[in-house]
């Protein structure tokens, strides 16, 4: 065995044992939720507002009796359909949770969640089997990827099929059927223009059928063609011409009849940074002289620019890791608390 597996295969023993111990063998515990039962009042709403976004589809939607869209609603006149009685579950601080078992003992308002408490340790360790990788490619990782890919691929496609398919097609073709089925307070006739899409769907899948595979290019040539010329359309007015607009700016900023320095200063370095990354990508002079140094400059610039840029995805992915070594130190392991939410555990204990 080769020294770096054995040191590895140690540190993994030593922490698999140290977590049990943790877990077992102490007072204070680790990864514990706990929720409290709170008991609501639902009802059903509609508004015309979001039926005119909805493209004049009526469909009704649950919300708390205490929201502000069931401020102007009687309770006591609605139908028994229209009014429900629900028990969640919200996660409290453990603090509420060991404050309520001094004062009570057998108090059950407060309880721990033994589901959100296996979450919290399936996230620790599939987090863990992210993190081997840092070490070399395992099977821990390949394991781990390959859920996480899967059970995000079949999360989308649910929501896509309910909040999509649903209510924006079969709901515009058979509304009679979907009212029926999944949305009772749907209101709408039936708008045939929407076996077009229905058709190019149904070519798009028959790239899985071993025969005839061909047929699913034109649909993926329409959507390719379509968003192509809508994206170019927003990218045109959001990037390019606003661009060219931001940087029409004076040379000398004004202010209360006084020059503003800092912003003059700023205008001409936007000014001399445009004009130099111009010359640079300037082609139809060679780069000597004046041109050279104008377009050496722009690539000042442009260096500057692209090592900004970069900095910025490295701070991004630095505060992802920090978040998730936050997860694991605070919400798991439990020991940091940075939001005093086991204080009180403390001055019992």
């Amino acid at each position: 065995m080769k020294r770096e597996t054995l040191i590895w295969s140690v540190l993994l023993v030593l922490g698999f044992l140290g977590l049990t111990g943790r877990a077992l063998l102490t007072d204070r515990g680790m990864a514990n939720v706990y929720v409290r039962a709170v008991d609501r009042t639902l009802v059903q709403v509609e508004t015309e507002a979001e039926a005119a976004e909805a493209g004049g589809v009526l469909s009704k939607r649950w919300v708390d009796a205490e929201a502000p869209e069931a401020a102007d609603l009687d309770l006591a006149s609605l139908g028994a359909d229209q009014v429900r009685k629900v028990t969640t579950y919200e996660q409290v601080l453990p603090n509420d949770y060991y404050r309520a078992v001094s004062e009570d003992p057998d108090q059950a308002q407060i309880r721990w969640s033994a589901s959100r408490t296996v979450g919290v340790w399936v996230a620790a360790i599939f987090t863990l089997a992210i993190f081997s990788f840092l070490y070399k490619d395992n099977v821990f990782y390949k394991i781990a990827e390959s859920i996480l890919v899967g059970v995000s691929a079949g999360y989308w496609m649910v929501v896509g099929f309910w909040d999509i398919i649903v209510p924006n097609l079969m709901g515009k073709l058979w509304p009679a059927l979907v009212k029926g089925w999944a949305m009772p307070g749907l209101e709408a006739q039936p708008e045939p223009l929407y076996w077009v899409p229905l058709i190019l769907g149904v070519m798009l899948v028959w790239r899985l059928s071993p025969k005839g595979s061909w047929i699913s290019r034109w649909p993926l040539a329409f959507i390719i063609g379509t968003t192509a010329g809508l994206r170019l359309i927003s990218f045109l007015h959001a990037n390019f011409l606003a661009q060219i607009s931001n940087s029409i700016v004076p040379l000398i900023v004004m202010e209360g009849g006084q020059v503003d320095i800092a912003e003059s200063v700023r205008s001409l370095v936007l000014i001399v940074g445009i004009l130099s990354c111009l010359v640079y990508f300037f082609f139809s002079f060679e780069h000597k002289g004046a041109v050279g140094k104008t377009a050496k400059l722009g690539i000042w610039f442009l260096m500057i620019t692209f090592g900004a840029g970069f900095g910025y995805t490295v701070m991004g992915r630095i505060a992802l890791l920090a978040i998730r070594l936050e997860f694991l130190f605070d919400d798991w392991l439990w020991l940091i608390d940075p939001s005093n939410a086991r204080i009180l555990f403390s001055a019992i204990s």
